[in-house]
């Protein structure tokens, strides 16, 4: 249904301002997961090896969030350059709004099943990262534009644009798998 809302609000066309919405609504579980081992933290902090578990939790869900991040950062870098409209109510009041409910989803889902979480966030990375490679294949000027963003430093240093993306597919492939081998794993291990 989240792909099936995206398409209709903001049309089937790949673009940087879907994409956009796409890396708002991406941070959301990694942020869930990570409240929620906080909150267990709070709750089990005595029993350290569980308190360490969680730890190690929290910091594989920042570090999502952070690469989901980078990709935001990015796409809006390549929006202001370009002059593809990025309207307020559309690109980003919306878009917040899908991400809190998405966010309470999450965490519901966690609490109930992390498996259902996990399956979840795997569907949407899974989407992702197709999409970003049908944009590559589409438009093949991404592979005659040099990527030399301000955040190259910190992310990454690309050729092209194609290349870029090429990557942020590929980092979703990889938040994709690792929802995938947490289904098969107890919620904190």
């Amino acid at each position: 249904m989240l792909f099936i809302a995206m398409d209709a609000l903001y049309g089937r066309q790949r673009s940087l301002a879907k994409f956009k919405v796409l890396e708002i609504v991406a941070r959301v579980p990694y942020q869930a997961w990570e409240q929620v081992a906080y909150i267990a933290l709070t709750h089990r902090y005595t029993k350290l090896d569980f308190a360490k578990r969680v730890f190690e939790r929290v910091n594989e869900s920042r570090a999502q969030q952070d690469n989901e991040q980078w990709h935001l950062l990015i796409i809006q870098e390549l929006l202001d350059e370009g002059d593809e409209p990025d309207n307020f109510i559309r690109h980003r009041l919306i878009p917040q709004a899908i991400a809190f409910f998405y966010y309470q989803l999450s965490v519901l889902l966690f609490i109930a099943r992390p498996q259902w979480s996990y399956r979840l966030n795997a569907d949407f990375e899974d989407h992702a990262e197709h999409e970003y490679a049908k944009f590559v294949d589409e438009n093949p000027w991404l592979s005659q534009r040099p990527y030399e963003g301000i955040f190259a430093t910190d992310y990454g240093r690309f050729a092209t644009l194609a290349d870029l993306f090429r990557q942020i597919g590929h980092d979703e492939r990889v938040h994709k798998l690792e929802s995938l081998h947490r289904m098969s794993q107890p919620r904190f291990s």
